[in-house]
């Protein structure tokens, strides 16, 4: 069976815990499941160094134009508590270091939605990752569908015991992140518990299902990405709208939100394929790896007996990064409409960041045998999106939409997106 496969694997990890030839990979005690248990392949220092023009990108983002957070500006230290934003702030840094830059950047006006937005379904994700704490699914479906009821409701609401590490400590301190979010406009309060009830529903459907063997076919796999990222994408379109940074219009881009979500999950599915897997929840649809699996085990890829089985594990993650690759002509579109340079770059630079990383798992079989992670001079090119797209300078009229998926032209969506600055109010912002 799978476990069998993955018994095998000289840089592997056990299934059942995080022991692989003797030593002790990772923290158990820090992440949740096979989080940091897997190998992680990282691109060498020379490697990193050879690309001149990324290594030019790390440094003027340290060192010449470095994005500057907006966290002290009045408007923000006049409308909330500071030890209570502090610790969100501290604690947005602990669970995701790559979104703390890009969320810190933006006006002061959609600043602090978007960061509560983030820790309340970080909150909510950390409930649905948890495979031990509850004594049986019903109560974590309960958990799940009451949390927008009872964590954004009640403000004194804890979980104690659930999750790991930072992730834990996000829960059982989460009144001081709703102390945050009472202080936040109503329209905003209401975006973001609509989407947490939703987001819920949506991980109560899936807690029942066997994961083990990856999802049923492309529909659920689709339908999972939907619930866990696409409904992210809505509900930023929505308060980048109610900020008015963005048009009111931008809200009901369901659709082009909604890709912007399953790009960036599809991504993240297809270099966690290792660590999903061992954790015994794993998202590839089999419908696809079917097709190339001798064994008819979503691990027959991490350990191949032969020359054939490799070139059929790496045809099957070819299928899969040719499918993520599909969104992009609508990323692209909905990347177009936006006229605010901080968005915008809130928006670009994971899908930048996306692009990179599956253009690292293409047809590379490291993606079998542990993480696969390109260089941080790399991510730094990433971060200077904004500043080095040809024409991201001046417009406030906007560009026409981008091609929909599959009718891709020379000269495209790209070449369009002319976002402008923001400004510190809550006002539309003009064209610089």
């Amino acid at each position: 069976g799978g476990d069998e496969a993955v018994k095998g694997m000289e840089n592997g990890v056990m299934p059942n815990g995080n022991n692989v030839n003797g030593e002790v990979v990772g923290d158990s005690t820090k992440k949740q499941g096979a989080y940091g248990k897997v190998k992680t392949h990282k691109e060498s220092k020379l490697s990193q160094i050879l690309h001149l023009d990324e290594v030019w990108s790390a440094i003027t983002l340290l060192y010449i134009s470095p994005l500057e957070s907006n966290l002290e500006s009045p408007l923000i230290r006049e409308t909330f508590n500071p030890l209570d934003l502090k610790f969100c702030d501290d604690i947005l840094c602990k669970v995701s270091r790559s979104f703390a830059a890009v969320i810190r950047q933006l006006p002061s006006q959609l600043l602090v939605d978007v960061l509560i937005f983030y820790l309340v379904l970080r909150a909510l994700d950390t409930i649905e990752d948890d495979m031990t704490y509850f004594p049986s699914n019903e109560e974590k479906v309960k958990s799940l569908l009451a949390f927008h009821k009872t964590a954004l409701v009640d403000p004194t609401w804890t979980m104690m015991g659930c999750g790991e590490g930072d992730e834990r400590r996000l829960l059982e301190e989460f009144p001081k992140c709703h102390s945050v979010y009472a202080a936040l406009p109503e329209g905003s309060r209401r975006v973001i518990s609509d989407i947490t009830l939703r987001m819920a529903t949506g991980m109560a459907e899936f807690v029942d299902k066997d994961l083990g063997q990856g999802t049923v076919d492309v529909a659920q796999y689709n339908r999972y990405c939907h619930f866990v990222a696409g409904l992210v994408g809505e509900g930023l379109s929505r308060l980048f709208a109610s900020s008015e940074l963005e048009r009111s219009a931008l809200a009901g881009e369901l659709h082009l939100s909604d890709q912007m979500g399953l790009f960036l999950q599809k991504t993240n599915i297809i270099r966690d394929y290792l660590e999903d897997y061992v954790d015994g929840r794993a998202f590839w649809p089999q419908s696809i790896w079917k097709k190339y699996s001798a064994g008819g085990d979503l691990g027959y890829f991490a350990n191949p007996a032969t020359e054939e089985a490799k070139k059929a594990g790496l045809c099957c993650l070819n299928d899969l990064v040719t499918d993520a690759l599909e969104l992009a002509p609508d990323c692209l579109a909905y990347l177009s409409k936006l006229r605010c340079a901080e968005v915008f770059r809130f928006c670009a630079i994971p899908q930048v960041m996306a692009i990179a990383t599956l253009d690292r798992c293409y047809h590379n079989a490291d993606v079998f045998t542990g993480v696969v992670k390109y260089g941080r001079a790399c991510r730094a090119s990433s971060s200077t999106t904004q500043s080095t797209c040809g024409g991201c300078t001046g417009s406030s009229t906007g560009s026409p939409p981008a091609s929909s998926r599959g009718r891709r032209r020379r000269g495209g969506p790209a070449s369009t997106i002319r976002p402008t600055t923001g400004q510190p109010e809550r006002a539309a912002p003009s064209s610089s």
